[in-house]
């Protein structure tokens, strides 16, 4: 009998990974988990509490405290959260905490689609099928406008820019789990793509994967 499906998705911000895990736990029927939810969600309660967010006992008494079943994405979407989950992630102890939680939910007899930015190289080294979502610098800076302006808000290309390039550099160059495709992932450039056409070739990637693991 083949192992249960684990679809693991990694890239950096603005890539379009989300979208395309969303996407594809919906077409594959699986639960699907943002595990940059969870360290939106420790950032979150840290901000909520007035506690520093470099300090880490704190930290990682906020990790112990998060339920993957209660992450409200709408709260944990807002940009501040998302800059402070980026500092909060640098934290071992927090790290370990919640890829324990990470891998627990990978492991349901379901299977699962997790995206983020260490799953296939940390979290599920073992999984079905490893994507790296990735675009350039520019062309993310642009979505991300546009998202901003699409609900009425107003941004700056350059400041989107360099914030994505900071970011960036932040994930790739920490010590920790740093941002890096997965040896045997499959590079997924959405520069050019459209979301359909994204979500068509990741899935064509996906039923290639599951194809050979049902002949294992």
């Amino acid at each position: 009998m083949s192992r249960p499906p684990v679809i693991a998705i990694d890239g950096p911000a603005g890539a379009g990974k989300g979208t395309l895990a969303r996407r594809l736990a919906d077409y594959y029927h699986l639960p699907h988990l943002d595990t940059g939810l969870t360290y939106r969600a420790v950032a979150h309660m840290l901000i909520a509490k007035g506690w520093p967010l470099g300090d880490a006992p704190h930290a990682v008494e906020a990790a112990r405290l998060v339920d993957l079943g209660s992450l409200d994405k709408a709260i944990l979407s807002a940009h501040a959260v998302g800059e402070a989950a980026s500092k909060v992630a640098v934290l071992p102890e927090v790290r370990k905490i919640l890829v324990d939680k990470q891998r627990a939910f990978a492991a349901q007899p379901s299977g699962a689609v997790l995206d983020g930015r260490d799953i296939g190289t940390v979290v599920c080294p073992g999984a079905t099928i490893k994507l790296y979502v990735t675009a350039s610098a520019e062309v993310r800076a642009r979505r991300r406008l546009a998202e901003i302006e699409a609900n009425d808000g107003a941004g700056d290309f350059a400041t989107i820019l360099a914030d994505i390039v900071r970011r960036d550099e932040r994930d790739m160059g920490r010590a920790d789990s740093p941002l890096k495709p997965a040896a045997d992932a499959h590079l997924l450039d959405t520069s050019e793509m459209d979301i359909e056409t994204a979500f068509l070739a990741a899935r064509a990637l996906v039923d290639d994967a599951l194809a050979k693991g049902s002949k294992a």
